[in-house]
């Protein structure tokens, strides 16, 4: 294993659980945590941000380069993500479960859309 590749994988799993303890904190009511939770996702979210520039700089590449392209594909995660995320919630939490279906596909299918965006079609 090269060194950029573990120091990414211990900065993105410090960063991930940080993250997902700091949201779970902010959206269990029963914890009363609501302020420290936040706290601790930002601090995740700013030890991933760390994770994504140390491994570029310890791979030789230059800083992500910010276009059009590159927040529509952003915003297209994000859309993505929230959509899955509804149809789960439809799903699971809601009883609703041929709506949550459709939606929680069609958030699958934005997700999938990212792979020929970043990648590019080839033949």
């Amino acid at each position: 294993m090269k060194k950029s590749n573990f120091a990414a994988m211990i900065l993105g799993t410090i960063g991930a659980v940080l993250f997902a303890l700091g949201m779970c904190m902010a959206l269990i009511p029963e914890w009363n945590a609501f302020r420290p939770g936040v706290i601790m996702g930002i601090i995740g979210i700013a030890v991933l941000i760390i994770m994504v520039i140390v491994w570029r700089k310890m791979e030789h590449k230059d800083l992500i380069h910010i276009s059009a392209k590159t927040i529509g594909m952003i915003l297209l995660g994000i859309i993505g993500a929230l959509t899955l995320g509804v149809g789960m919630c439809l799903t699971m939490v809601w009883s609703n479960m041929i709506l949550g279906i459709v939606i929680g596909l069609i958030g699958i299918i934005l997700l999938l859309c990212l792979i020929p965006l970043t990648k590019g079609l080839q033949q």
